[in-house]
């Protein structure tokens, strides 16, 4: 009984009439069909016209298209080409006011030479309403995380392109896309600002000043700071344009702005700036940060220098000592490389002497010392290489002498300690303050080595650079110190350990300076904390109101009550304080280990050491470098492209602020792609 069901679509039976047949055959059960998933059935429902034969009607217009015959099935390209094509009349009549519409008539004016090809759609990916807004929001992302030009919107490429792609789209004007750019840095602006409102702790700040081709400076402000989980933090807060770079309060003026806009005033712990800062602009700039924020050990941690520039500097002195034999080796390496055929002889000779070294020759860029040395480096482990490689390619006479590779080699042993230290700050999150003591330390202490040194080279070519990393040293020892002390690995020890190298008998004197601040600088954490951040305020509002009841106590529980007894408390408060940090030095090292997250034992211990513990968190916020990572082995100053100083200011500032804040991803609008079917 089963096969007689299934055999209705088969041909007659031999032998038997079609009389017969549905005599004896049960009427048939109905087959399932499997869920119609196309576009179509959203503008066409199915009609029964006839036995056996069915029509496919639009909704719209209610025109009737063929779908089924007996057992044949017409599909469903000829219904979607009904509205692709735009031929419903009453679909072209409504697009006007309906902007829900999932199909983009083709258009053959707008160039391409043949219409749309069939998508299908999954489950996964429904239809998305066609959104104006949403698009040129999605267009001002895009031009401000890939640094596009503003232009790009009248640009005839990108107009015939949008206009393929959905021709509902309305044309964007230069100045319609950049007040939607700003538009999104105010949303992420905004959003931010939220976010640092309960910031627990202070905020260190890195100034770097950019040039342009006008003559016009551009300050960068990035602000360093640690959140309520203890995780440090790094954001553009302001791009502030000064018409005179080079005066003394072109900085000051930066910084009052910076601290206004963001509400920073009191919360200011410490400055680094890109560029030495002169007497007379540190002299402009005292004044206003005694205004605007209490001064944390009398100024002794605001004002810093940056490492990067520091390092960059030294390594633009080994780089001026040794240009001639620099560029008779990049001489060499661009005829290797710029032939293909020469480079296929350089590693047929390499393979013959049989060189182990793995590295691969390439050429520098003479704005980053960091690709300098790479390349000395390489071409010294492969120096046997260039030695030999004019006996099987004759049209190489290039070679350098054993003596300029014996001078490479020397630039190469003066470049890598710079070289490891400036790496560290394009691979780390975590607080580089700490780790940088001991790289300065040690810097520091081979150069008072090769300065001993009886090549005359050597030597004088270590003391320009001592001269320069003694500077740093001078201005950051104290806060790289106690940034040191505060890490439960280290604490006075290390200090002790490495003031010893450098100082020799006057070690005791420096140890001593750095003892004392830490000391004074947690008196200061606790006779000045910090005013209670949003969250915490409205906790404690929250539970002095609902106390107001019993507040009637008579004067002795009022704020003028017993003020002899509150001096008392405070007193005996900080005694007890002060031992806070004691009990912390006194306490046995932790075991090195390398990887170590040193806020994440602070947050750990926040309830043993609750005011030591801030100390630390904005200690170790303070960033060493003003310099972005990209940035970081620069031996030219940063210059705002000739586009982007064409443009105001403002606009400026919103799209280098909303880049670096979008990074951190978005408030508003998720990234995910969305698909448009047809």
């Amino acid at each position: 009984m089963t096969e007689m069901t299934e055999i209705t679509d088969m041909e007659t039976i031999p032998g038997e009439s079609n009389n017969q047949l549905a005599l004896t055959t049960p009427e048939p059960q109905p087959i399932k069909r499997r869920k119609k998933k196309s576009m179509v059935w959203e503008y066409f429902t199915i009609e029964n016209v006839s036995a056996g034969c069915r029509r496919a009607y639009c909704k719209r217009c209610k025109q009737s298209f063929a779908y089924s015959t007996g057992s044949k099935v017409a599909g469903t390209s000829h219904l979607k080409r009904h509205i692709a094509k735009g031929t419903c009349r009453a679909l072209l009549r409504g697009q006007g006011q309906d902007n829900n519409q999932f199909i983009t008539p083709y258009n053959p004016k707008m160039g391409g030479s043949e219409p749309p090809k069939r998508r299908y759609r999954s489950p996964s990916s429904p239809f998305i309403p066609f959104d104006q807004d949403r698009c040129r929001h999605e267009i001002a992302r895009m031009i401000i995380m890939h640094e596009y030009p503003l232009h790009i919107v009248e640009h005839p490429g990108f107009i015939a392109f949008v206009q393929n792609l959905q021709p509902q789209f309305d044309k964007m004007s230069f100045n319609t896309v950049q007040g939607d750019c700003v538009a999104t840095y105010l949303r992420e602006k905004q959003s931010l600002m939220n976010f640092i409102e309960g910031i627990p702790g202070r905020f260190c700040l890195t100034l770097d000043m950019w040039s342009s081709n006008q003559t016009l400076g551009y300050v960068f402000i990035t602000g360093h700071f640690v959140d309520s989980d203890w995780k440090l933090h790094r954001r553009v807060f302001n791009v502030v344009m000064e018409p005179y770079p080079d005066s003394h309060s072109a900085l000051s003026h930066a910084i009052a702005a910076c601290l206004s806009d963001w509400s920073l005033e009191g919360k200011l712990f410490s400055l680094t700036f890109n560029h030495p800062l002169s007497e007379a602009g540190l002299e402009n700039l005292r004044p206003l940060l005694c205004v605007k924020n209490p001064l944390i050990l009398n100024g002794q941690l605001l004002i810093r220098n940056c490492i990067a520039r520091t390092m960059s500097s030294m390594a633009k002195d080994v780089l001026g000592a040794g240009q001639e034999i620099i560029k008779k080796i990049r001489d060499s390496v661009k005829y290797v490389k710029m032939s293909e055929s020469h480079d296929d002889k350089f590693i047929q000779v390499k393979n013959q002497l049989q060189v182990p070294s793995e590295k691969s020759l390439f050429l520098d860029n003479q704005t980053q010392w960091n690709t300098t040395y790479q390349m000395l480096a390489a071409a010294s482990e492969l120096k046997e290489v260039f030695d030999c490689l004019d006996t099987y390619d004759p049209d190489y006479k290039l070679a350098p002498s054993m003596e300029d590779w014996k001078l490479a080699e020397t630039l190469c042993s003066f470049l890598k300690p710079l070289f490891d230290a400036a790496s560290i700050l394009t691979t780390t999150t975590l607080p580089t303050v700490i780790t940088f003591f001991y790289e300065v330390w040690k810097i520091h202490v081979d150069l008072g080595r090769s300065i001993t040194c009886e090549d005359p080279f050597i030597s004088n070519l270590a003391k320009s650079m001592q001269e320069k990393i003694d500077k740093y040293w001078k201005d950051c020892s104290l806060v790289l110190a106690m940034a040191v002390v505060m890490d439960p690995r280290f604490k006075m020890k290390l200090v002790e350990f490495s003031f010893t190298k450098i100082y020799g008998e006057d070690a005791p004197t420096y140890i001593k300076t750095v003892d004392d601040g830490i000391h004074e600088l947690f008196l200061e954490y606790v006779a000045l904390p910090l005013p209670l951040t949003p969250t915490y305020a409205e906790e404690v509002n929250g539970a002095n109101n609902g106390k107001t009841n019993e507040s009637h106590q008579g004067n002795l529980l009022s704020d003028h009550g017993l003020a002899d007894f509150d001096v008392y408390i405070m007193e005996t408060n900080s005694q007890q304080m002060k031992s806070e940090l004691d009990q912390y030095l006194e306490e046995s090292l932790l075991p090195r280990v390398q990887e170590f997250d040193v806020l994440g034992w602070w947050k750990l211990n926040k309830m043993k050491y609750p005011t030591l513990s801030k100390m630390a968190r904005d200690i170790l916020s303070i960033p060493v470098s003003a310099a972005a990572t990209e940035s970081i082995f620069d031996i030219t100053d940063k210059q705002l492209d000739e586009y982007r100083s064409s443009l105001r200011p403002e606009t400026v500032e919103a799209l280098i602020c909303a880049k670096d804040w979008l990074h951190y991803g978005s408030s508003d609008v998720s990234n995910a792609l969305v698909r448009m079917e047809f």
